[in-house]
């Protein structure tokens, strides 16, 4: 990408495109609310395609939530990962009692940090334990 850009033509598709969308830095819950649901429609769309080209989109709406839980929702700094096994104790479950994840091994791999959790899989968990998405990201 060519380090000067156009400022006269950059100004009007920003706003085109935060006018379409909302996308900005969350200030208030009205907006993180709006966000989330935006996440989750992102999410929907992508499936578990990794490389879908709204992957880019997910990733800043995920940080732009993820940030503003960071600053208003007073939860301590947790890992995806880490948040997964604290709702499986919470809930007192086994690896084989995930079936959303897939099998025992592929939960095992997950939890010892061999695989990482995929957009379906965040869905699906985010879904049962009834939690934004972000706090598996």
């Amino acid at each position: 990408m060519d380090a000067s850009i156009d400022m006269k033509r950059l100004l009007p598709a920003w706003e085109q495109f935060r006018s379409a969308t909302d996308i900005a830095p969350i200030r208030d819950e009205a907006h993180y609310s709006r966000m989330g649901t935006l996440l989750e429609a992102l999410l929907n769309e992508v499936s578990s395609d990794e490389d879908h080209p709204l992957m880019g989109l997910v990733d800043i709406v995920g940080d732009l939530v993820a940030d503003y839980e960071a600053q208003h929702h007073s939860l301590p700094e947790v890992s995806g990962l880490e948040a997964l096994r604290f709702l499986m104790t919470q809930h007192g479950l086994k690896q084989g009692d995930l079936p959303e994840i897939g099998s025992q091994g592929v939960v095992s791999e997950i939890l010892t940090g061999k695989r990482d959790l995929n957009v379906r899989q965040i869905r699906a968990l985010s879904a049962r334990f009834g939690v934004s998405t972000a706090t598996f990201l």
